[in-house]
């Protein structure tokens, strides 16, 4: 099976030799190999991006040379790199019920069965073997597909490590979970997947966590892909913190699909990372669903973030509600483009989307690009963004009364950012961000 612990030498760069290599150490049932050899075939039939192309116009990703990255070895040296990232998992573990975490791709802690409450919460490759019928139904074949782009494609062929959260029908899992996955010492590569499945009335709240160790000592990359399929009447939070290093490139399509009166609070904090490009989705395919997305930006130096994300309405009666708030320092750049796509089916739908960026510098740049594709004709979509700088006026205003300035941008920006904490339901959670802001702001405790 696919857990390793022996280091592995595979040719660099994601090409033929490598992927055979790749899947020479692994010992996988004969429909999961299959899966990966289709996803490469299409891997290598996708050109490449460029600028021309509408979806990385404003994305320049020609300094990411894959040749320079190697699949995921299985390096025993895992385990001795993990001490390094463990205060995020201290951290975590001082308020959730228990995780689960991945050094550069392999497990090296595992969840306490005793605390999920008759749920499944396996990382990957052991999950290839206890749980073969769930992965061989749900991976990479409803809500992201190998398909999408060329990065699913790469990510579906050479995937290693991640997450399974199964939780059955009715279950409730009282304690909210957490996974957190690091790069750290030699390992720079992390091509993690995440699988969530609630079965009918199931709940839980997950808490995802990104980290890397030596912040910016060298380049590394993360191809991943989150997938939730939600069953009628199930109930998700769903919290995705992504805190790279800057030397980190991040890339990531996610994906819930929603059944009938399913619902999601997806909450997104994007801190980290050199260059992210993320596409977010909610598909509300079952009459009644519900979703919630919150969206937390902070950037700083060269940063550039590009978050697409798509509410998805296909069956009657569905609602979205997606606000994202992004503040800007430095040369950095955020991207957001959203769409919210109505089918005919789809009437009576309640969609609302928003984007508001604060700006504090003059080199810093916020594209806000939202979208409608509607073909219903009884709903009710809006939609909206806004970018703007700093009141310079409410900071004299705060000076003339004793209050220094770096603390009057602070509350300035909290401020800003207050009604997306407002939304988060996991009082962690936003300090967490709160905390993650103020030290991009130079503000930290």
């Amino acid at each position: 099976m696919s857990s390793a612990s022996v280091s592995t030498t595979i040719p660099g760069g994601f090409a033929e030799p490598a992927f055979e290599a790749f899947l020479g150490r692994r010992d996988e049932p004969a429909w999961l190999v299959a899966r990966r050899r289709e996803a490469f075939a299409r891997f290598r039939a996708f050109a490449w991006p460029t600028g021309r192309d509408e979806e990385w116009r404003r994305t320049d990703i020609r300094a990411l040379k894959l040749d320079q990255f190697s699949p995921v070895a299985g390096d025993a040296a895992a385990g001795a790199a993990a001490p390094a990232l463990d205060r995020v998992w201290e951290g975590l573990a001082a308020h959730y019920a228990t995780g689960i975490q991945h050094v550069n791709g392999e497990a090296v802690r595992h969840a306490d069965a005793g605390k999920l409450g008759g749920a499944v919460f396996l990382d990957l490759g052991r999950a290839v073997r206890e749980c073969p019928e769930v992965l061989e139904r749900h991976l990479m074949t409803t809500a992201v597909k190998a398909s999408d782009d060329v990065f699913a494609a790469l990510h579906g062929a050479f995937w290693s490590g991640g997450t399974l959260l199964y939780v059955p029908k009715g279950v409730r899992v009282e304690g909210p979970l957490f996974s957190v996955a690091g790069m750290a010492g030699a390992g720079n590569v992390d091509l993690g997947h995440t699988l969530v499945v609630l079965e009918e009335g199931a709940e839980a709240t997950l808490v995802r966590e990104t980290a890397s160790a030596g912040r910016g000592e060298a380049q590394a990359l993360h191809v991943g892909a989150l997938e939730v399929i939600q069953a009628p009447g199930s109930r998700f939070r769903l919290v995705n913190i992504q805190n790279w290093d800057d030397s980190t490139w991040h890339i990531s399509r996610e994906r819930a699909v929603l059944g009938r009166d399913a619902s999601i609070q997806w909450t997104v904090g994007a801190v980290g990372a050199r260059l992210a490009k993320v596409n977010q989705e909610v598909a509300l395919a079952g009459r009644g669903a519900d979703a919630q997305v919150n969206g937390v930006m902070f950037t700083a130096g060269r940063q550039h973030l590009a978050y697409f994300t798509r509410q998805d309405h296909i069956a009657p009666n569905t609602t979205s509600d997606l606000l994202y708030k992004g503040g800007l320092k430095g040369r950095s750049r955020v991207v957001w483009k959203g769409m919210i796509r109505v089918e005919k089916d789809a009437q009576r739908t309640d969609a609302y989307q928003k984007d508001d960026n604060l700006i504090l510098s003059d080199a810093a740049r916020a594209d806000s690009i939202p979208g409608l594709e509607i073909e219903a004709n009884d709903v009710r979509c809006t939609h909206g963004a806004t970018a703007g700088r700093v009141d310079e006026d409410m900071i004299f205003y705060s000076q003339a009364r004793g209050v220094p300035r770096a603390e009057a941008v602070r509350l300035i920006v909290e401020g800003f950012f207050a009604n997306v904490y407002d939304r988060i339901t996991l009082e962690p959670v936003r300090e967490t961000l709160r905390q993650a802001v103020a030290a991009k702001l130079g503000i930290a405790d």
